[in-house]
């Protein structure tokens, strides 16, 4: 991971992985996850091993809505069905930078960008469905921000800095957008992988 950076924000899916039927809401498209190699085998199935997942660059992105008048479901419909298209969207197109996303519920998601630069190049695209869409919310909520909320928080997470362990469960979070290695050697700890993993990241 020598010279990179990378970011999240919720979701991550290269094309050419397989579909994996994760336990998300209907209204979300089906989660694909980053190519299997090894431990990396695309399945939701508890690893049965003390892992650790690394990822090539920086990253980081988390989005999420809040519904306020739950009465009001013209209002907070519409931003919640545009989630999927846009993610939809994403996952086609490796060039757009979206390594690959989480949800955590509560209507909220993590999402691993490339970049800061991918990140804001899709926000920003006029002919890109994120533009669309929030233009869309923004004329609709002038007078009523009360009724639905949106809200996102962006980390650029610097290259070996960072770490992500893994035992006994399903891939999740950072291992649904980079690969997994042993946890052993500069995998093995918390400050083995914050302090000197980077040497590693490559391997």
């Amino acid at each position: 991971m020598t010279g990179s950076n990378f970011m999240s924000t919720v979701w991550t899916t290269p094309r050419s992985a397989p579909r994996a039927g994760w336990a998300v809401p209907t209204w979300l498209p089906a989660i694909r996850l980053a190519e299997s190699e090894n431990l990396n085998e695309i399945s939701m199935a508890v690893i049965p091993q003390h892992v650790a997942a690394i990822i090539e660059g920086d990253f980081v992105f988390l989005i999420g809505m809040r519904i306020n008048k739950w009465w009001k479901p013209h209002k907070w419909l519409p931003p919640l069905r545009a989630m999927r298209p846009m993610l939809e969207e994403l996952s086609v197109d490796p060039a757009s930078g979206l390594l690959g996303f989480h949800y955590f519920g509560k209507l909220t998601f993590v999402q691993y960008w490339r970049s800061f630069d991918h990140l804001e190049t899709y926000a920003r695209a006029r002919d890109r469905q994120h533009w669309k869409d929030w233009t869309k919310f923004n004329r609709a909520m002038k007078n009523s921000r009360g009724n639905v909320g949106i809200w996102h928080d962006t980390y650029l997470i610097k290259a070996g800095q960072y770490e992500a362990i893994y035992s006994g469960g399903p891939r999740q979070g950072l291992a649904s957008a980079g690969r997994l290695v042993e946890a052993k050697g500069s995998w093995e700890t918390a400050r083995n992988c914050i302090v000197g993993a980077g040497s590693s990241a490559g391997g």
